[in-house]
């Protein structure tokens, strides 16, 4: 490693670390001015990260979310070249810190899904129109075979909290988040429609299915994740399974999720 090169780590380990020790050389006049940058570098990215997650930061107060953001910082220091990169594992960051409160961690990955949805590149959904009719001379073995293009960076998690609910409620500055807790857990959808990223809870099979099709499963391959690990399902199973896939391909379509059919 070059004299620079040495120069450079020990200065941004000491940007990341104020107990690192100071490049070489260095004397009190540099150790002050550090002190100052360092100050400046982390105030940048506590108010990038409340700008990322504003409904976060709303439902868990700001004291609380400064401290939480002033760990990630410190423990997640961004490593991309732009500082709007400093929200990466943010929700992971709440999910640890926040165990007692788990709708905070859930709202921060939709508030960052959200977000990376604004810069994915633009495509055109596929509607049902076109789906039928680029299926409509398929037989079992193009069904067995099918694979879905879906809008880029779509993406599906399960959820056990009202994210629509807090979401509309966290819109306002005294907004009060409701009491949230979902009965059984959903799948939480999100996608990009034209300009605007949005999100819709549906049912919580989609996401094992949606995640496979999107990591390049087949149609067979959904399929038989939805029957299980039954080594022999009767027809019964094979025929509800089936129905369960249609029917969530048709609201991928309806959504405006799927953008190609897939060789």
């Amino acid at each position: 490693m070059s004299d620079l090169a040495k120069r450079q780590q020990a200065f941004l380990a000491a940007i990341l670390d104020d107990r690192a020790p100071m490049p070489q050389g260095w004397g009190n006049s540099q150790a002050a001015g550090m002190d100052v940058y360092r100050g400046n570098y982390r105030s940048a990215l506590m108010d990038v990260l409340a700008d990322t997650f504003e409904r976060t930061r709303r439902y868990v107060g700001e004291q609380p979310f400064r401290q939480v953001s002033m760990h990630h910082i410190i423990t997640h220091p961004p490593a991309g070249w732009t500082i709007d990169e400093a929200g990466e594992g943010f929700a992971q960051t709440c999910a640890e810190l926040f165990r007692d409160n788990p709708e905070a961690g859930e709202m921060a990955w939709l508030e960052w899904s959200m977000r990376l949805l604004a810069t994915a590149p633009d495509t055109a959904p596929l509607t049902a129109q076109d789906f039928a009719a680029a299926s409509a001379d398929f037989g079992d073995e193009e069904w067995s075979n099918l694979r879905l293009a879906f809008a880029p960076r779509a993406t599906a998690r399960l959820v056990g909290h009202d994210l629509e609910a807090l979401w509309r409620a966290l819109g306002e500055e005294d907004g009060d988040a409701p009491q949230a807790a979902l009965p059984a857990p959903q799948c939480c959808l999100v996608w990009r429609e034209g300009e605007r990223p949005t999100f819709k809870l549906v049912e919580a099979d989609h996401t094992a299915a949606f995640g496979a099709m999107a990591g390049g499963a087949t149609y067979a391959e959904v399929i038989a994740l939805l029957i299980g690990e039954e080594a022999d399902p009767p027809p019964e199973a094979i025929q509800q399974a089936a129905m369960r896939a249609g029917a969530m391909l048709g609201a991928w379509l309806n959504e405006g999720l799927v953008t190609a059919l897939n060789p």
